[in-house]
C-alpha cells in the first residue's frame, strides 16, 4: 500500500522559484595559511510550496557557491541551509550572512565569477528522497582583498 501511494508523488510537477541577491561583501581576505575567505550578506527569497504534497515530511535546502578553478571543474561551498517543515513555511524571504565559511583552498577567488545554487532534498513520509536545484548565475567577487 505504501509503495502504491508513494507512486502518486510522480504525478506532482513542482515549479519552485528562487532569487538570491548579494547585498554586501562584508569582507574578502587572505587567511594566514594563504586561503581566500569571503563573508557575504544576501537576500534569499523562494517559493518552494509546489515541492510539498501529502507525502512530504520536510524539505532540506541549502545555498552553495559554485565556481571553477584550474585544478577543479566544480568547487562547491555551502553558504546557508535550512529545513522547511511544512508547506506554510515554504514561501520565504531571509536577509542573512553566510552561515558557513566561504573559503577556497588556495587564492583563486579574486575576480572569480561564480553561481549561487539553491539545492533542495524532498524527504517523503514514505518512498524515496528526491533532489533538484535552481542555478543562479552572474555573480563575481572583487579583484582585490578588502
Amino acid at each position: 500500500m505504501c509503495a502504491i501511494t508513494s507512486l502518486s508523488d510522480n504525478f506532482n510537477t513542482p515549479s519552485p522559484s528562487a532569487e538570491i541577491k548579494i547585498m554586501n561583501i562584508n569582507w574578502f581576505q587572505k587567511q594566514p595559511q594563504g586561503h581566500d575567505e569571503v563573508s557575504l550578506t544576501m537576500n534569499v527569497s523562494a517559493d518552494l510550496q509546489s515541492l510539498f504534497t501529502w507525502n512530504t515530511k520536510q524539505v532540506f535546502i541549502f545555498v552553495a557557491a559554485e565556481y571553477e578553478t584550474r585544478k577543479n571543474s566544480l568547487n562547491q561551498v555551502s553558504l546557508w541551509d535550512a529545513i522547511i517543515p511544512a508547506k506554510e513555511h515554504a514561501k520565504f524571504w531571509i536577509h542573512t550572512s553566510n552561515k558557513y565559511r566561504f573559503v577556497d583552498q588556495g587564492n583563486n577567488l579574486r575576480g572569480k565569477k561564480f553561481n549561487l545554487t539553491l539545492h533542495w532534498h524532498v524527504m517523503p513520509k514514505t518512498g524515496k528522497m528526491s533532489a533538484d536545484k535552481i542555478v543562479l548565475t552572474g555573480y563575481s567577487l572583487p579583484e582585490e582583498y578588502r
